[in-house]
């Protein structure tokens, strides 16, 4: 059966009798088992995929089928499916199984999407590798000796590999874009709140968004359209009206684009990536738009901020998995604070602990202002200038990861050189603003790398009208 790029070439090859839909399920399921080595997938939902395409079949058949018939989706195994297991890639919530759907997979499975299993990640959606999960990592489906990106690089993996047309991952510092970018596919992380948070096992709360990684603009804008909105369930979720995103057809006109100079002329970005830069926005100005570089010395402040912020999240949100409650319980506790030390000690990973760790530090009394206090400042200047940029611009254009992928194992042993995988990529989390990763790059060894437009919040639609002009042109 032929690969398919998109929702609209299922569809086509479906009414015109070339497949089924359980037929479709059983290629996904071939590929699945064909490229196990991977690691892509911790549970394949086989029986009950097949099932639902049979249904979906019939609906097809009679008009009457959701937006999704035909569109099969991997979930990052942070998100809630209700009768499931959701474990978060954690040996602490091994073998929990979920009581309530995510509203994003209620509202997949309202228009009749499939749902084909629970993808890998990084613990706790920690990392930049997929190297952090308890159940191994994901490998390239590109070149299987290096990693994938993270955290949802089971997500990006399983895409990029054919093994599902689309799966949602989730963004808290890039963690949609940067493994998109490694393996050479669209990732969009939508404005905060645009997307319902209600059922994803939480990160950092006011960094997190849900978002579709696809292999087309189409695709991506499609699912998003499907689970944007408000929701009862979360306060922080935005009752903006949801804009007609699958819409593509109009045309987007010349655009202000702003370049960081960092993003240019930084000694950390490998010389490719710069020279594909530079080309992309020769291109971009021969056809008539108008691209600025402007200085952004706040750049080297983002990381710092991120992780000071975030981990504070992560101490405050991670503390619910004591071993008391549900999930892992270490055989060796005794009385309350062992089973509470013993469980935690054993349950997380190395990358969670130190998170943890460098979080409580951060809000412990006689350094919460120095760290804390101080990061919230920095997140207010950084969100003031850049909104200030956007007014006057329509994007704000970079690279996506300052190389293509790297080996197994490379930045193991230094996190810090492993944290600046986001140098790029989190800002648009720290304001909460949209940005989609684009595949128009690829080293000369053919491995992918992502161009990054970040748009100002909420302007999801003519974020995704751009990005499809230009992958349309790419092409």
């Amino acid at each position: 059966m032929q690969e398919f790029h998109s929702l609209t070439e299922v569809k086509k090859a479906i009414s015109q009798g070339e497949i089924t839909l359980p037929a479709l399920v059983n290629h996904y399921l071939k590929n699945i088992e064909e490229r196990k080595s991977l690691n892509a997938f911790l549970e394949v939902f086989g029986d009950e995929a097949l099932q639902q395409a049979a249904d979906i079949q019939e609906k097809l058949d009679q008009g009457k089928a959701g937006r999704l018939a035909g569109m099969v989706i991997g979930l990052k195994d942070n998100i809630c499916y209700k009768s499931h297991k959701v474990s978060a890639s954690s040996k602490i919530l091994e073998g929990f199984e979920s009581l309530y759907s995510a509203t994003v997979v209620e509202r997949l499975l309202a228009e009749d999407a499939i749902i084909i299993g629970r993808l890998n990640c990084d613990e706790f959606a920690m990392g930049s590798s997929n190297e952090n999960s308890a159940y191994g990592p994901v490998k390239n489906p590109i070149d299987e000796s290096k990693v994938p990106g993270g955290s949802s690089g089971g997500s990006a993996a399983a895409v990029a590999a054919d093994l599902c047309l689309v799966a949602l991952g989730s963004d808290t510092g890039g963690s949609i874009r940067q493994p998109a970018s490694l393996t050479g596919t669209v990732g969009l992380k939508p404005s905060y709140g645009r997307v319902s948070r209600w059922g994803l096992i939480a990160y950092a709360s006011s960094f997190d968004q849900i978002g579709p990684i696809a292999r087309s603009v189409e695709d991506a804008a499609l699912v998003l359209e499907v689970i944007a909105g408000s929701d009862e369930h979360d306060s922080t979720s935005l009752t903006a009206a949801v804009d007609k995103y699958s819409d593509l057809s109009q045309g987007s006109g010349k655009m202000k684009i702003a370049v960081f100079r960092e993003a240019i002329e930084n000694k950390a970005i490998n010389p490719e990536v710069q020279a594909t830069l530079k080309n992309f926005i020769a291109e971009l100005e021969s056809k008539g738009h108008e691209v600025t570089t402007i200085d952004f010395p706040e750049l080297e402040y983002l990381v710092p901020t991120y992780y000071v912020l975030t981990t504070a999240e992560a101490s405050s949100n991670l503390a619910r998995f004591d071993g008391i409650h549900y999930g892992y319980r270490s055989p060796a506790s005794a009385g309350v604070d062992g089973t509470y030390k013993m469980s935690r000690s054993e349950g997380f990973g190395k990358e969670v602990k130190r998170r943890i760790m460098l979080g409580t530090f951060v809000l412990s009394a006689g350094y919460y202002d120095a760290y804390f206090g101080k990061a919230q400042s920095v997140r207010k200047m950084v969100l003031d200038k850049t909104d200030a940029l956007l007014n006057e611009f329509d994007f704000i254009l970079s690279p996506t990861t300052t190389d293509a992928a790297f080996a197994f194992g490379d930045n193991a042993d230094d996190p810090i050189a492993m944290y600046l995988q986001d140098i790029f990529t989190v800002l648009a989390n720290l304001v909460g603003m949209p940005a989609i990763s684009l595949p128009l790059g690829k080293k000369a060894d053919g491995m992918p790398f992502g161009i990054q437009l970040m748009a100002k919040h909420l302007e999801e639609k003519k974020l995704l009208n751009f990005s499809s002009e230009l992958m349309e042109e790419s092409a």
